[in-house]
């Protein structure tokens, strides 16, 4: 099973790509992460111009569509979505590992995503009250993923 992690964003610092890697390298075989990044829209320098941030969504919306992995599991990342605990990831990991289909879990440009991607989600999750920023983000979920891994594979600091 991969869980494609597809992320509006490029050219991120080098201590993102370091920490993403960091983790994602450690999951097993039957779990691994793959990011996917798709372009942001390019917005103008006041970057609040009217209707600019609901056109950068949709046009943000038709890249991550494609980049769904046919038959995959969808999962907005939404701040008004479902909170999660790590252990209620990895229950869910647990349930992803046992039927094997594939899942993708969509990050939004600095504007969020549109309400075409929040359609097609199977499920909403937020990962805080908070908003992180976009680069934290992607090394926040592959250490909740690689931690919630950790919970079903027994690693000792996570025995109760």
């Amino acid at each position: 099973m991969r869980i494609h992690l597809i992320c509006v964003g490029r050219r991120m610092p080098a201590w993102v790509e370091a920490g993403y890697q960091e983790y994602a390298k450690r999951l097993p075989p039957e779990c691994t992460l793959k990011l996917i990044e798709v372009e942001p829209m390019r917005r103008g320098k006041a970057g609040n111009r009217p209707g600019e941030a609901d056109l950068a969504r949709e046009d943000e919306a038709e890249r991550i569509l494609k980049a769904i992995p046919k038959g995959a599991g969808v999962v907005a990342l939404d701040g008004r979505g479902q909170g999660w605990t790590t252990p209620d990831l990895a229950g869910q990991l647990k349930d992803w590992l046992g039927g094997g289909r594939d899942q993708a879990l969509l990050v939004g440009g600095p504007d969020g995503l549109a309400p075409a991607c929040l359609a097609r989600a199977d499920q909403c999750w937020s990962l805080s009250r908070l908003t992180f920023p976009h680069p934290l983000v992607r090394v926040i979920l592959a250490e909740q993923v690689y931690r919630a891994w950790t919970l079903l594979a027994g690693h000792p600091y996570h025995r109760g």
